[in-house]
């Protein structure tokens, strides 16, 4: 997708200039006059050859046409357009229903890869705290900042994906000195920031509905989409497509469907989300079919991807999954952005398949933790080392430790009484009262910068800790 909005745009025709671009049709290969009862004899005299085939196309990504015919070529046997044909047909074979309906009339199904079991193990493995009984020699301060920077990694990134203008850096100075937003891209990344906090503190205690998905998305979006579009869905007049730059061309991704079928649907959506049929499904599973859902409907006129992220956390948290508020996924996504978009779009096209997009999405959140337990190990390391100097030659509390950490581990290190108190949760005072102790160390020393005053580690610190 275009680097301005690296997950699609949302239009209203009316206001696109020119002409409208053509809409992006994945490739098919060319199946005409092909022996289908042969392929299908063959299958059954070598289920063996064929079903590594079939392993090997699934896993360990799950790939369309565009990837097959470049992975596999044709043989004495099969043409690698026959060998495609076979490949679908059992997945099609295998694959079960998922609530989602398509607008023409069937729904979208999925298959259950050998892969899912062992990804979801990871993932309660880590819901269930086995991170933290590992990294326990961290503080519960240091746990605390660890959520802070979960949460406002995933306010940007999220945000970010869907165009804000801001460099990761500029947001999180702007987050923490509690600058109130000058344009809309910080809107939208201090609207990201309450929304997730507020899904945390008393939006995962409620049921969904209608009014809380209104109320959710007028957060999201307010100062950047107008009010008349907040608390309802998105209407046939307003005309809305998606699009986005695919390799060098623009294209239309998406045509969301009707306002009847959104308005149908929807309460479809809701009923999914508060387990009505309490039939078993994993949370997991569960969270990506939601965001898929609202992805797919589109509701509303603007902020669809980032209501469609934040449900995906409502729905964890509100399971108990407390653990995902310390990952940022949209960091992970937005690495991947023209794959995020492609999930999307060969679901749709390929047959409904949803499989292209858990695929891509438990694979991003099976990274996630990945990265966040590498990212623990280190600071595990760092802590020890460091607190051992610290306490060996000064007298620090805990808090006071992790603003030292925090300084000598950051390319560009600084700190406010605002950042320190944000992400501490004290007061402006007690934040104070920790950088004077600190100056007087000489551990640190302040400098103005406009009307803030910000902290930097001296050349004692630095000297100190290397």
């Amino acid at each position: 997708m275009t680097s301005k909005n690296l997950e699609g745009k949302t239009f209203k025709k009316s206001k696109t200039s020119g002409v409208l671009p053509q809409v992006f049709r994945l490739e098919k290969p060319n199946d005409k006059e092909k022996n289908w009862d042969k392929v299908f004899s063959l299958f059954i005299q070598k289920q063996e050859k064929y079903k590594k085939l079939l392993d090997d196309s699934n896993e360990p990504r799950y790939i369309y046409w565009d990837k097959f015919k470049f992975k596999f070529t044709s043989d004495e046997e099969l043409t690698v357009e026959e060998k495609w044909y076979l490949i679908r047909q059992i997945r099609n074979l295998s694959s079960s229903e998922v609530p989602v309906k398509s607008e023409p009339g069937p729904f979208f199904k999925w298959t259950r890869l050998s892969c899912v079991d062992e990804h979801l193990h990871k993932v309660d493995m880590f819901a269930g705290g086995r991170l933290f009984n590992k990294s326990s020699i961290l503080l519960p301060t240091k746990r605390n900042t660890l959520l802070n920077r979960g949460i406002i990694e995933e306010a940007i990134a999220s945000s970010q994906l869907e165009g804000a203008h801001t460099t990761r850096k500029a947001a999180k100075e702007f987050l923490f000195n509690k600058r109130a937003p000058r344009n809309e891209s910080e809107y939208m990344i201090l609207n990201n920031y309450k929304t997730i906090n507020a899904i945390a503190e008393e939006y995962k205690n409620q049921n969904l509905s209608r009014d809380l998905l209104f109320e959710i998305h007028a957060m999201l979006t307010d100062n950047t989409v107008d009010k008349s579009e907040q608390h309802r869905f998105r209407k046939n007049s307003d005309e809305i497509i998606v699009q986005g730059q695919i390799g060098s061309e623009e294209y239309i991704t998406h045509v969301p469907p009707s306002e009847n079928f959104v308005n149908e649907q929807i309460d479809k959506l809701i009923d999914y989300a508060n387990d009505v049929d309490h039939k078993f499904i994993h949370p997991v599973i569960k969270a990506i079919v939601l965001h898929f859902w609202i992805g797919y409907l589109h509701p509303f006129t603007d902020g669809n991807g980032r209501f469609a992220r934040a449900l995906f956390y409502w729905y964890l948290l509100k399971k108990g999954y407390w653990t995902f508020m310390y990952l940022p996924i949209s960091t992970i996504i937005r690495k991947a952005p023209i794959q995020y978009a492609m999930a999307y779009i060969y679901s749709e096209q390929d047959n409904l398949d949803f499989t292209y997009f858990y695929d891509f999405h438990i694979s991003k959140i099976i990274q996630a933790i990945e990265e966040f337990e590498n990212y623990i190990d280190t600071k595990v390391d760092e802590k020890k080392s460091i607190d051992i100097l610290l306490d060996k030659k000064f007298s620090l509390n805990d808090r006071q430790k992790q603003l030292i950490h925090y300084l000598i581990s950051e390319a560009s290190p600084s700190a406010s009484v605002a950042s320190h108190s944000l992400l501490h949760n004290i007061s402006r005072q007690t934040a104070t009262r920790d950088f004077k102790l600190l100056e007087k160390k000489n551990l640190i020393y302040s400098k103005r910068s406009g009307k803030y005053i910000k902290y930097f580690p001296t050349e004692k610190l630095i000297a100190e800790t290397s």
